[in-house]
């Protein structure tokens, strides 16, 4: 059964939450996670002004993801940085070349999840998963969140992300901050939650 983690991230942020993600859907017997990143769409030199270099050689081990794999796979969990309440445009555009996969309705049936980071609390962490799993209806997939029996959610003693739709983090205003233990265990608890649905129905 494989789980796939296509995700996109500029600073690394995303990718230590699919990281996360990734051990939590391993824990299912029989699940093989994958990790991929969604293509590039920035120019090198806006990469390096950006200061996201660094980031990106040391995300580079990860494999680019083609839009066959999207249809090998029995659950995808999509990893995304919030743009302006919505999803990053690498994504989209990535999404956007899934029109064969509609066509052929090659993702009817199986689970789709979403995670995301965000650069401040209330930065649309719950509005980029949300309008994520748009197009993940429009695929025929099977929606998955991270359900309350992530405790975790439920924490007041610190500024946490995590919300019934899905596992998040919060970058802070200039990437400084990276995700906390809490984070990490609800994107932990997000891949083993999404795997165990998917081994189910397959």
């Amino acid at each position: 059964m494989k789980v796939l983690i296509p995700f996109y991230s500029l600073y690394g942020h995303v990718y230590k939450m699919a990281q996360a993600v990734a051990e939590g859907a391993a824990q299912v017997e029989g699940a093989e996670a994958i990790l991929r990143r969604v293509p590039e769409t920035l120019p090198a030199e806006v990469l390096e002004k950006m200061g996201a270099v660094e980031a990106q050689q040391t995300m580079s081990q990860v494999p680019v993801c083609t839009v066959e794999e999207l249809a090998e796979a029995d659950a995808i969990i999509f990893g995304t940085p919030t743009r302006f309440g919505n999803m990053c445009g690498q994504m989209r555009q990535f999404l956007d070349s899934t029109g064969k996969l509609w066509l052929a309705g090659a993702l009817v049936g199986k689970v789709g999840s979403v995670f995301v980071s965000t650069a401040t609390q209330h930065g649309g962490q719950e509005s980029t998963i949300l309008s994520f799993h748009i197009s993940l209806l429009h695929q025929g997939m099977v929606v998955v969140g991270l359900p309350y029996a992530f405790q975790g959610q439920m924490r007041i003693d610190e500024i946490t992300g995590g919300s019934p739709y899905g596992a998040s983090t919060i970058a802070g205003g200039q990437g400084e901050r990276m995700p906390s233990t809490n984070e990490l265990d609800g994107a932990r608890f997000q891949g083993k939650h999404v795997a165990t649905i998917a081994k189910k129905l397959a």
